[in-house]
C-alpha cells in the first residue's frame, strides 16, 4: 500500500485565504488613497460637484429615473442634518448633566462636535451619487412618475426641515461653520511668559 503524499498546499495557499488577502490588501490601498485626501476639502467637494453635475446631465439626457433622483436628495438632506446637528443635542444634556453649548454670553466657550463629520459627510455624498449614477445604467429603476410632484415635495420637506434646524441653531446659540466666527490672534509662549514676569 502506498502511503498518501503530503499536501504541498497549504491553507496559506487556499484559494479561499488568497482571496481574502487580496480583499484586504485592496481595502489597505483604498483606505490609503483615502487618507491622502483627507487635507484637500476644496479638491475633494470640487470632485463631488463634477460628479454631481454627471450624474445631473446624465439624467437630463435620459429624461428619467426621478425617483432615484428623489431618493437621493432626501438622503443629501438626511446627511446635511447630521452635519448641522451638535453630536449631543443640548436638551437631552441639560437633564441629564447641564448644558453643553453656551446659551449666554458669559458661559464657557465649548466647541461645535458635529454628528456627521465632514469627511463622513464628503465621502457619503460621494458614494450616494456613485450609486445613483449606477442605477440610472438598469431600467427597473426607472419607475414613471410625474416628476414635478417629487419635486414640490423636496422643497418643502426642504424648506420644513431647514426651519426646523435654524430655529434649534438660533435657539441653543451655535453657529455649525467657522467662517464668521470671532478669531483669536496667536501669541508666542515667549511673548506671554515675558509678559507675566513685568
Amino acid at each position: 500500500m502506498e502511503a498518501a503524499a503530503p499536501s504541498t498546499a497549504t491553507d496559506d495557499q487556499s484559494p479561499a485565504s488568497a482571496i481574502s488577502r487580496w480583499k484586504f490588501e485592496v481595502s489597505r490601498q483604498y483606505q490609503h488613497v483615502l487618507d491622502k485626501t483627507t487635507p484637500f476639502v476644496l479638491y475633494r467637494w470640487i470632485g463631488v460637484m463634477v460628479i454631481a453635475l454627471i450624474y445631473v446631465i446624465r439624467v437630463y439626457f435620459v429624461e428619467g429615473f426621478y425617483v432615484v433622483t428623489y431618493g437621493l436628495g432626501i438622503y443629501i438632506l438626511n446627511l446635511l442634518i447630521g452635519f448641522l446637528s451638535p453630536q449631543v443635542h443640548p436638551e437631552a444634556l441639560e437633564l441629564s448633566e447641564g448644558p453643553t453649548l453656551p446659551t449666554t454670553s458669559s458661559d464657557e466657550f465649548r466647541p461645535f462636535v458635529r454628528r456627521l463629520p465632514e469627511f463622513q459627510f464628503w465621502y457619503s455624498i460621494t458614494k450616494a451619487f456613485c450609486i445613483a449614477f449606477v442605477m440610472t445604467f438598469f431600467s427597473a429603476f426607472d419607475i414613471p412618475v410625474f416628476w414635478p410632484i417629487l419635486l414640490v415635495y423636496w422643497v418643502v420637506l426642504f424648506t420644513l426641515t431647514m426651519k426646523k434646524q435654524i430655529s434649534h441653531m438660533i435657539k441653543y446659540k451655535y453657529v455649525p461653520f467657522t467662517f464668521g466666527k470671532q478669531r483669536y490672534a496667536r501669541t508666542n509662549a515667549a511673548e506671554s511668559s515675558s509678559l507675566s514676569e513685568e
